[in-house]
């Protein structure tokens, strides 16, 4: 059965998720994104500045129109002419300008999604297990989806909007300074509301999406573990933890709502004042003949050509926000890092060994360890079986020892390298794990074959097909029809052999088998066994023994009990013994003569 996390209990689980970026860092990333294209992006803020330019000429002209009407109309069709012509310039430059910032935008985009990828797949994982789906999920579709519309919509409209609000402000001066007074009315309230604003909405927004993440998570979990739940009658335990999900979620969201309802309305009615002010000022200082009555016409057009770009830049702070939370918790994605743990004197221990544990300890439940003080040496060239009964620790060490999770105490070497501390490539191509979980990419079977080595050709993909029995369907097949999801459906049998294929092309010093036949046919799995270990003579293996017909033919055997290797020879020497080993091979001989292979379960 699919195994659930039961998180029933109310405990937080904020603690198990990735990392998230400091506002400081997004605001170095944007900026180290954004001017990653500086020649595009001065054309685009070019083509909007001399867009916006073209829109000043149209109140300049109507002011004097309105002045000129006293003294006749000699020149309005002129005037109109020049209007006309002015808009239809700012009208094309606009189009241009906006499909410039639309093809810029679309290229950062595609860059950071890139950039993201990359991050993601470089993830431990161990990091990954421990974040859960549901946090690396809401963080690929809520968060990406989120910061698409920021990068497409609101940084251009809002740089755009900034930057027509200079160049008007900067014609009413122009005009007059006294003329740009009347405009400073709505600095205060515009600037005590956004510093309010943006003080608490980026927490507001981050604790938003932690908690759509936290509702995915448990979500998938009920998903996934639907039979468990059904089989262990704890469906209403799920529903009371989806309530809660649900329930923090829906209050986060209505706290950034409450943030919008204050914020927007104060600055609606702020952006208006500036108007009112220079209709009332701009006629006095025309009555006191301080000013034209051209020139306050167009102060007030101006200022009321400013509504639109105001308005703009207050509505997209909000979704700039949206994206910059985003855009934090995707950067804090490159952050994660694997749990500190003990060091220990003996790490740099080196000897003759490729593969060292050196006192190696672990626990997923503090207070509660897995392994204890494990010393294991497996020797270049060496094939180990490592046996125990259910819940011995055998599948943890196997993780240990392939560099899936760093252990808490002690350390596991790889030719005197602490091998948690090698660079992912490097660790993967010293060791590597196959178990019972695996997986079929959606695309041909070539395809799926190459994850292993991307240089491989066919004859490479041919001979590790045959290696695991598995030519037989596949050659009936081909390899280029498609498979996993649209295509041809694997079953799980013939999945774990693609699994083992792809490990024979990936041809790593140290391999790691747990379970990785347990999906095939016991006798069918023998022969498969035989099969790999020729193809990989030479080669260190190490065997979880999970059917102990695999440490017959092991050169050494190490036996583990309560998180400790309790005995360590060959097949011979540990039944000549009659310890823990010779106990657990008479209860599979028994098996084996009900007709039964002879395993051991496997923890």
């Amino acid at each position: 059965m699919t195994a659930v996390t039961d998180t029933d209990t109310g405990t937080d689980h904020d603690a198990a998720m990735l990392p998230v970026a400091s506002a400081r860092d997004v605001r170095s990333y944007a900026r180290r994104l954004t001017l990653h294209h500086p020649a595009e992006l001065a054309g685009a803020l070019a083509l909007h500045a001399l867009a916006a330019a073209c829109g000043l000429l149209a109140p300049r002209l109507l002011g004097e129109l309105v002045e000129q009407s006293g003294r006749g109309v000699d020149h309005a069709a002129r005037t109109g002419l020049l209007i006309c012509l002015s808009v239809a310039l700012q009208a094309g430059l606009l189009q241009v300008a906006v499909f410039a910032s639309a093809r810029l935008g679309e290229k950062v985009l595609a860059e950071l999604r890139e950039e993201f990828v990359e991050r993601v797949l470089a993830l431990p994982p161990a990091i990954v297990e421990r974040a859960g789906a549901g946090d690396l999920v809401s963080r690929t579709t809520r968060d990406v989806d989120a910061l698409s519309r920021a990068v497409r919509q609101a940084v251009p409209d809002t740089l755009v909007s900034a930057g027509t609000i200079v160049l008007t402000l900067g014609a009413v001066l122009l005009l007059g300074p006294l003329l740009a007074l009347p405009c400073l009315v709505a600095v205060p309230v515009l600037w005590g509301a956004t510093r309010w604003y943006l003080s608490r909405a980026r927490a507001g927004y981050l604790a938003a999406n932690a908690s759509y993440a936290q509702l995915a998570e448990g979500l998938t979990e009920t998903v996934e573990g639907a039979r468990t739940v059904e089989a262990l009658r704890i469906a209403h335990r799920r529903q009371e933890r989806a309530g809660r999900d649900i329930a923090r979620s829906y209050a986060a969201e209505r706290h950034t709502l409450w943030l919008r309802t204050v914020f927007l309305p104060i600055s609606d009615t702020a952006y208006v004042l500036p108007v009112v002010a220079t209709l009332v000022i701009g006629g006095l200082y025309y009555l006191h003949h301080m000013a034209s009555l051209a020139a306050v016409t167009a102060a007030v057009l101006y200022v009321q050509q400013t509504i639109g770009p105001v308005d703009t830049v207050i509505a997209q702070l909000d979704t700039l926000q949206v994206g910059g939370a985003s855009l934090a918790r995707l950067l804090g994605v490159a952050q994660a890092a694997a749990p500190a743990r003990q060091k220990d004197p003996t790490q740099r221990r080196r000897g003759p060994g490729l593969l060292w544990a050196v006192g190696v300890g672990h626990e997923y439940r503090a207070g509660q360890p897995v392994l204890r003080g494990v010393d294991l040496e497996v020797r270049p060239g060496e094939r180990l079986a490592i046996v125990g009964s259910s819940g011995a620790g055998k599948s943890t060490l196997g993780r240990l020892l392939a560099g899936i999770h760093p252990p808490h105490r002690g350390a596991v070497l790889v030719d005197g390298a602490v091998l948690a501390e090698l660079p992912l490539d490097e660790r993967r191509r010293q060791v590597a794990l196959v178990t019972q979980e695996h997986h079929v990419f959606h695309g041909s079977l070539r395809e799926n074959l190459a994850l292993g080595r991307a240089a491989a050709d066919e004859r490479q993909m041919v001979a590790a097909l045959r290696a695991v029995e598995a030519w037989e369907w596949a050659g009936g097949l081909g390899l280029d029809t498609p498979v996993g999801a649209g295509g041809v459906e694997l079953s799980p049998a013939r999945s774990q052999q693609l699994a083992l294929a792809r490990l024979v092309l990936a041809d790593p010093r140290v391999l790691i088998l747990d379970e990785a036949t347990s999906l095939v046919d016991p006798r069918a799995a023998r022969r498969l066994e035989r099969s790999l270990a020729a193809v990989l003579a030479g080669r260190t293996v190490i065997a979880i023994a999970h059917r102990l017909h695999t440490a017959r033919d092991a050169d050494r055997v190490a036996v583990m009990e309560a998180g400790q290797i309790v005995e360590l020879g060959s097949h011979e020497e540990l039944l000549a013994l009659g310890g823990v080993y010779a106990g657990l091979w008479a209860v599979g001989a028994a098996a084996e003569e009900e007709g039964n292979s002879p395993d051991s379960n496997g923890d």
